[in-house]
């Protein structure tokens, strides 16, 4: 039965082992613009379905024994499965308990309308310091059997290679994905998670850009073959394979305005690109209606992150000087389209020329997604509220405008369905 058809039920069903990690997994599903609810029993998940995105259900396994552990694990995904587009395993960020069980039997029951489905198993949560490499999970860079994780009372850990522990738990085949492979590009990815076809497949990640480049890979691979994903995670890359595949809703696009030519800003640029498929519109002439062209037709062909980039070369200086109001104008004639949702602007005087271009008399605050990196809101003039987020062309780090994007893709997503009601 399809959401449509049953009265419409949630579209991401959740299973988790204890209830702490039930709530800090269902706050960053809302994170993404997602509405989540946390409950404890399937009845309450089949009541709440129905006004909610994704449905966490705590079943409380974390120190079952095994086969009652896989048996009640099944049992959520036969009861509240049925016509959810994801599936997610949320695991402890130490993997303590019976990962490799619970997995197996979440993935049996997918397996009976999906035959091939299979399980992307992503442990890593960076901003918890957790990190996968060469399929190895990490503390604070220090492997888990290293860590308290190894001498839990309940639930010792006793091998860190991620593998190890789902095969000690489980009969199913597992592959791994290196970190070369996520860091080789989108293609690469798409292929490597294509071609390996193990029960379950671990996948190194570092950095949030690792996880956002797997969750577009992942969404991809699932889109063109059809074959659903069963999501092993702690958290964030459920959250951002959902997003990806468009759960909840898919924000409109959003306009990028780079006019810092700094090595940092090319790098940022890049991982945007690489990440998040950002594309950015040739710079042949500084004339406005060819870069505003040239900006639009990026959107014709489906771009969700679109712009321009100014190149890194040597401007006549009364030219230089012309550039961030030319952008300026470009910005505010996109905007103008409806066709974005908001704009991330690179560069001082370029998102001053941004701000006033768009008329607004300010700009309120939302949050500091990097340090010196704000997102936020337009206050006044005719696009008042309007999502826009800013940084100087010297600040942030390598994934500073992946942050910046995602976040403004966040505000998006909320506006739209505050709008809707």
């Amino acid at each position: 039965m399809s959401k449509s058809e049953g009265g419409g039920m949630a579209e991401v069903l959740v299973v988790a082992d204890d209830l702490t990690g039930s709530n800090a997994t269902g706050a960053l599903f809302s994170r993404q613009g997602m509405r989540a609810v946390t409950v404890s029993e399937t009845c309450h998940g089949l009541r709440h379905g129905a006004s909610a995105d994704v449905v966490v259900v705590n079943i409380g396994s974390r120190h079952f024994p095994a086969e009652r552990a896989r048996a009640e694990a099944a049992r959520v995904a036969e009861e509240l499965g049925d016509g959810v587009r994801l599936m997610v395993k949320r695991v402890d960020t130490t993997l303590r308990g019976n990962v490799g069980a619970e997995l197996a039997g979440v993935l049996e029951v997918l397996r009976r309308t999906a035959p091939r489905a299979r399980a992307l198993c992503v442990p890593a949560f960076p901003g918890a310091g957790r990190t996968t490499v060469g399929g190895v999970h990490l503390v604070d860079g220090v492997p888990l059997t290293e860590t308290d994780a190894a001498r839990d009372p309940l639930s010792p850990i006793a091998a860190s290679r991620v593998a190890t522990l789902l095969r000690g738990q489980s009969d199913l085949t597992v592959g791994e994905i290196a970190l070369d492979t996520v860091q080789a590009g989108h293609d690469e990815l798409v292929r490597a998670l294509g071609a390996d076809r193990s029960d379950a497949l671990v996948c190194d990640a570092v950095t949030p850009g690792h996880m956002a480049a797997l969750a577009r890979a992942a969404a991809a691979v699932a889109v063109a073959t059809g074959e659903p994903w069963l999501s092993v995670d702690s958290g964030p890359f459920g959250a951002a394979l959902a997003a990806e595949l468009g759960i909840g809703g898919a924000p409109r696009p959003i306009l990028v305005i780079a006019g810092s030519i700094t090595a940092r800003t090319a790098e940022q640029l890049a991982e945007a690109r690489q990440i998040l498929g950002a594309r950015y519109a040739p710079v042949t002439e500084l004339d406005e209606d060819t870069l505003t062209a040239g900006v639009l037709a990026l959107l014709d062909a489906g771009a969700s992150v679109a712009g321009i980039a100014m190149p890194a070369i040597d401007f006549d200086p009364a030219l230089a000087e012309r550039i961030p109001a030319l952008l300026g104008a470009v910005a505010r004639r996109v905007v103008d389209t409806g066709r974005v949702g908001g704009v991330y602007a690179t560069g001082g005087d370029v998102s001053v020329a941004v701000v006033n271009a768009l008329e607004a008399e300010g700009f309120a605050i939302d949050a500091e997604v990097q340090p010196l990196a704000v997102a936020g809101r337009l206050v006044g003039g005719p696009h008042a509220g309007f999502p826009f987020a800013a940084k100087g062309g010297l600040i942030g780090d390598r994934e500073a405008a992946v942050a910046c994007i995602e976040h403004l893709r966040m505000i998006t997503v909320q506006q739209e369905r505050e709008s809707d009601r």
